[in-house]
């Protein structure tokens, strides 16, 4: 039986509750954009609490930019200050345990800090920590983990015997969306200063992520792995030789290029090799 004009609106106003229940739900996970091709034109009646429209103070474009970069420039200050005052890898993580500067801990359930050998000659840095490992509190966890870790045992490489791991940000972004600009400035203090009480000979730079932000790179992980880098901030005393392989959850979601991976891998065994970094 077709909708009389009361059931089109009793439709209508249902419809919206659907709606508004399901937008709040995306905000929550991190969707920060909606985008549909025709977007419902809901007609409603007599409901004041679907039309009554909020009385919201609005900012200037200009005054919420300034504020938004005031607050990260001193939330960066912040990060700079602890990251200078640790002089050990167990300060640095009771400082990073302590530092509330960054939004992404809000919703983190734990500061995932570092895992494998703290005298580690290799150190591998990777993009964020995702799902399993926010829970287990330990990078590079799970199927992306496991995947990593055969990568690198294949090399003679392992994380219990002769590397360390650890990541740009130190808190999962919600619904495992990349890290903004913001987030990796932030923490990039405790990176340099992990970097430098770890002092590894080489650096391997997990994903495009991390590539970028560390080698100050605009060129994708594409261009820039099978080069070689030297990397150096304000605690190291030398640069140290960097390089880039493509990150795991890339390489379970694009299995075909698992093969020029490898061949970045046996390049990264050559060198440490070379290099006498190889027990």
């Amino acid at each position: 039986m077709p909708f009389s004009s009361c059931g089109t609106e009793y439709f209508n106003i249902f419809y919206f509750k659907i709606m508004n229940n399901t937008l709040k739900w995306l905000s929550a996970i991190g969707v920060e954009y909606y985008c549909h091709e025709h977007p419902p034109q809901l007609k409603v009646r007599n409901n004041t609490e679907l039309t009554e429209k909020p009385q919201v103070k609005l900012m200037s474009t200009k005054e919420t930019a300034f504020n938004m970069n005031d607050k990260v420039h001193d939330n960066i200050t912040l990060a700079r200050s602890l990251a200078d005052k640790a002089d050990n890898i167990e300060e640095l993580k009771e400082s990073l345990l302590n530092f509330n500067g960054c939004e992404l801990k809000k919703f983190a359930t734990n500061t995932v800090f570092g895992d494998g050998n703290l005298e580690a000659k290799i150190m591998l840095i990777g993009e964020a920590p995702g799902s399993i490992e926010d829970l287990k509190g330990i990078p590079f966890y799970g199927e992306s983990g496991n995947l990593l870790d055969n990568m690198l045992h294949a090399i003679g490489i392992s994380r219990k015997n002769n590397a360390y791991i650890t990541n740009t940000v130190f808190w999962r972004p919600p619904a495992n969306r990349q890290p903004t600009f913001e987030e990796v400035d932030i923490c990039r203090p405790f990176v340099e200063k992990h970097i430098a009480l770890i002092n590894p000979q080489l650096i391997i730079l997990v994903g495009s992520t991390a590539a970028t932000s560390l080698l100050g790179k605009n060129s994708g992980i594409t261009k820039i792995r099978q080069e070689y880098y030297f990397y150096t901030n304000k605690y190291l005393s030398a640069p140290i030789q960097t390089t880039a392989i493509f990150h795991p959850a890339y390489l379970l979601r694009q299995p075909m290029q698992k093969r020029t991976s490898w061949y970045d891998l046996l390049k990264i065994k050559e060198y440490l090799v070379n290099n006498r970094l190889l027990a």
